[in-house]
């Protein structure tokens, strides 16, 4: 492939001059730019703004009502399925739902049972373990001998002295009586301290404080039974309301907002109970080996624990720590207990979970911890163990409302950019090695046609749009020519390991092409983004096995660049023409090579045309080419034909 590297003063449209004075910086030039920027918010971003912060409001004031009524959705979800199963079998729905709810109180009140009874046991053997956590103790302690024991002495006694109160002044003397007036009253003391007695409590106040405790929990636990009871019973009456709230025109996108939500917690659900089964699973038996009493016990709570994001894991890990220097006279099973959890929690927290969790939820990892904060500071304690499935629901809510969509934008897990927008913004930040990253690893699962087509052509066609605007500067214009210039010519020095089969079967195939002396000519329409796509084009062509040659720019009129061009009949002519304005350059050039060279084959790539390609050849009227193409992977499986044994 031959690359021309002649300057070009040819252009079909005039190059954009770069701004100078205050034009450069958007000044009394560009009113209409200054106007854009300093433009209020239109009225339905004032609403939508009120309407966010009033959703808001309400979610913390109404937050007694609304934690139970959260509780109790989740709970829908996870108990739906086995609701329905159960009345697929001839059970009523109400019966279902009763055996439902029942069974789960019974075995969560069993587990809660045999984990306190558990601790209670634990607490009764802490005594036994006296003399180790007095040595302990007396370890930590900081010594009284050496310089840091002399250190911490004088810290001490600055410290007492500071702290110990002023020596008493002398109080005043007694004043002398006058002997005029030997009547008149003597200094007054000084006053009494007083100290305020409670009076001890009776019987009603202790058992006010021994029930207040445990009383929210039970009513918030009743509140949590009751909303799911009747949201499992009129889970149809619901869903119809619903509908019909929304509306009759919207109840397609309700129906798989909702199915996708219910799918989404469910698989979160469930690849929490089983990850977080795993790792009490695996932590038990390693406090096992190590020798802590009741391994089975911190298995379950570690397991139970991590329900609650980062706040739970520590709890879980500070109880059979704790239990261990209780428990053991050395500092080795301690440390061994704390190494086995943190490299449990590392792997699962770092591999497993993004694996799992990333994948049923479509939330990112920074967005879990965004939503973790900010539903703490909403509903507390609650709010932190119900973050992650309320998120999902407001994924879910932002992936089929238009109105909410910056939602999804913002907390799924989706490239917000496609591949042929970070290229071309790094390009512009002139972050060359940053974009030839993202070149390598699309190219590690992609073929280099594909990127192409689909990253590198779509990043030119941004560029041109900004530079028909006149939104790009003259030299960022030049940064992002010559880098994907560079990046072309490193790909054609590469054999993509992939695309090596592909390659040896279009060169079989194309092989008569090329015996016969078949070429193919690629000429850019009109500027410098239709000379690089022509490049492209003539490098896949010379990876297929042709002859492909491709030229730049003209210095001259497109006549004089035709006349020097020496076409034979089995050669094909392509017109790379990058739009926009790609048609009228096309047509003006297809006309000339037509009048020119009226044998051989034309074809013209209007790279990444969406429209019909059938009327795009018609308005090329009376001089209409052999093919009209809009990606390169079409362009050479075109030409592939065209220079094949049946064209030949």
């Amino acid at each position: 492939m031959a690359f021309f590297r002649i300057r070009p003063f040819f252009r079909g449209r005039p190059e954009r001059a770069p701004a100078t004075g205050a034009a450069a910086f958007g000044g009394a030039s560009a009113p209409a730019a200054i106007g854009a920027s300093h433009r209020p918010l239109p009225g339905s971003n004032k609403w939508a703004l009120v309407m966010l912060f009033g959703t808001i409001a309400a979610l913390y004031f109404a937050r007694e009502i609304l934690i139970p009524l959260a509780f109790a959705l989740i709970l829908t979800f996870v108990l739906t399925p086995v609701v329905a199963f159960l009345q697929r079998s001839r059970i009523g729905r109400v019966p279902s739902v009763a055996a439902t709810v029942l069974v789960t109180m019974a075995v969560a009140g069993c587990v809660g049972w045999i984990v306190a009874m558990q601790l209670v046991d634990v607490a009764e053997e802490l005594p036994r373990y006296r003399q180790n956590i007095q040595a302990k103790m007396e370890a930590l302690r900081i010594p009284t001998k050496g310089p840091l024991g002399l250190a911490a002495n004088s810290l001490r006694e600055i410290g007492s002295e500071l702290s110990s109160p002023a020596a008493p002044s002398p109080g005043p003397s007694s004043p002398a009586r006058n002997r005029k007036q030997p009547a008149a009253p003597s200094t007054p003391a000084l006053p009494l301290p007083v100290q305020i007695v409670q009076q001890p409590a009776n019987g009603l106040d202790y058992l006010r404080g021994l029930v207040q405790p445990v009383l929210r929990p039970l009513a918030l636990t009743g509140l949590v039974v009751i909303f799911t009871i009747f949201m499992l019973i009129k889970r149809y009456d619901l869903r119809h309301r619903l509908f019909r709230l929304v509306g009759l025109g919207r109840i397609n996108i309700m129906t798989q907002a909702l199915d996708d939500a219910a799918q989404r917690v469910s698989r979160y659900l469930l690849m929490q109970v089983l990850v977080n089964a795993g790792f009490g699973c695996l932590f038990g038996f390693g406090l096992y080996c190590i020798g802590v009493p009741n391994p089975a016990l911190w298995g379950v709570i570690a397991g139970l624990l991590r329900i609650v994001p980062y706040v739970g894991t520590m709890v879980a890990a500070a109880l059979p720590i704790a239990l261990s220097l209780a428990a053991f006279n050395s500092w080795l099973p301690p440390l061994l207990v704390f190494l086995l959890f943190a490299g449990l929690e590392l792997i699962t927290a770092n591999f497993v979970e993004p694996w799992l969790y990333g994948a049923n939820t479509g939330i990112s990892s920074l967005a879990l911890l965004v939503a973790a904060v900010f539903w703490t500071i909403l509903w507390g304690p609650a709010g932190l163990i119900l973050s992650t499935p309320l998120t999902v629901c407001v994924v879910v809510l932002g992936r089929y409302v238009p109105q909410l969509s910056f939602l999804h934008t913002l907390l799924g897990d989706e490239v917000a950019l496609g591949a042929e927008a970070q290229i071309y913004q790094r390009l512009l930040a002139m972050d060359q090695p940053e974009a030839h990253g993202i070149v390598d690893r699309f190219l590690k699962e992609k073929p280099l046609v594909e990127l192409y087509d689909s990253v590198l052509v779509p990043a030119l066609s941004l560029a041109e749009q900004d530079r028909h605007k006149g939104a790009i500067d003259t030299a960022r214009e030049e940064f992002f020519f010559l880098s994907i210039n560079e990046m072309i010519a490193e790909l054609s020095e590469r054999r993509l390991a992939h695309d090596s089969s592909q390659a040896e079967d279009a060169a079989a195939e194309s092989g008569q092409a090329e015996r016969a002396g078949a070429r193919i000519i690629c000429i850019p329409a009109n500027d410098r983004a239709d000379e690089v796509v022509a490049a492209m084009l003539a490098q896949l062509l010379e990876q297929a096995g042709h002859a492909a040659l491709s030229l730049p720019i003209a210095h001259a009129s497109p006549v004089e660049m035709l006349a020097f061009l020496e076409v034979r009949q089995d050669d094909v002519i392509c017109i790379s023409a990058l739009p926009p304005y790609a048609f009228t350059p096309a047509r003006t050039l297809c006309k000339l090579i037509r009048e020119r060279f009226p044998k051989p084959k034309l074809v013209i790539g209007v790279w990444g045309f969406s429209g019909d390609a059938e009327k795009a050849k018609a308005r090329f009227e009376r001089t209409p080419p052999d093919r009209l193409l809009t990606s390169l992977a079409q362009a050479v499986e075109q030409i592939r034909e065209l220079t094949g044994p049946k064209a030949a």
